[in-house]
């Protein structure tokens, strides 16, 4: 059972990893150094002031990037890996009780997976706004993704089982989405 919740959580924060890359790191720091969550061995560092102070100062850059003209399309680009491995490691973090394999396994497919998804549909919508609007709904949109990022990380932390049925929504939404405007099809033919 502490599998499947720490699995419900990472997902929630991989899905947050997937708006904006270090609001969920940011905010799990904060929840293991007051006590409220912990992580699997090797992932205390996490909780240590330094790392949150990095997560803190990445954070206000991240969403500061965001809201600057043209940067936020070559953020896109910079940071659809980034939000899979953040995605990777914080679901990886939150199951301490299984195998390594185990672990590894559900961090990368299902985490990164999530990242993945939830960043294709983040980057979908701003390459269409930039195409559409000449990037003037981009801060809409930067402030939009910000609230996901916010709401998602505490469903995740504070209410997992509402976060892990919004990430389920979101995700079915973006891929529905994308399957509907051809954009999967075209990838797919390369």
């Amino acid at each position: 059972m502490e599998t499947i919740l720490g699995l419900i959580i990472g997902l929630g924060l991989s899905a947050a990893c997937g708006f904006r890359v270090f609001v969920p790191l940011l905010g799990m720091s904060l929840a293991v150094l007051s006590g409220y969550m912990t992580v699997a061995a090797g992932f205390e560092w996490i909780g240590s002031w330094a790392a949150l102070i990095a997560f803190a100062t990445a954070t206000v850059l991240e969403i500061g990037a965001y809201y600057s003209p043209w940067l936020d399309n070559l953020l896109d680009t910079l940071m659809s890996p980034a939000a899979v491995v953040a995605g990777t490691i914080l679901t990886a973090s939150m199951l301490g009780d299984s195998s390594p394999f185990l672990q590894w396994a559900l961090a990368i497919i299902a985490g990164g997976g999530v990242a993945a998804i939830v960043q294709s549909g983040t980057v979908a919508l701003r390459a269409g706004s930039t195409g559409t609007t000449g990037g003037l709904a981009n801060m809409g949109i930067s402030t939009i993704e910000l609230g996901g990022s916010v709401l998602f990380t505490v469903l995740a932390i504070l209410i997992p089982v509402v976060g892990i049925l919004a990430v389920i929504w979101l995700c079915y939404r973006i891929i529905i989405r994308m399957k509907n405007s051809n954009i999967l099809k075209r990838s797919l033919r390369r």
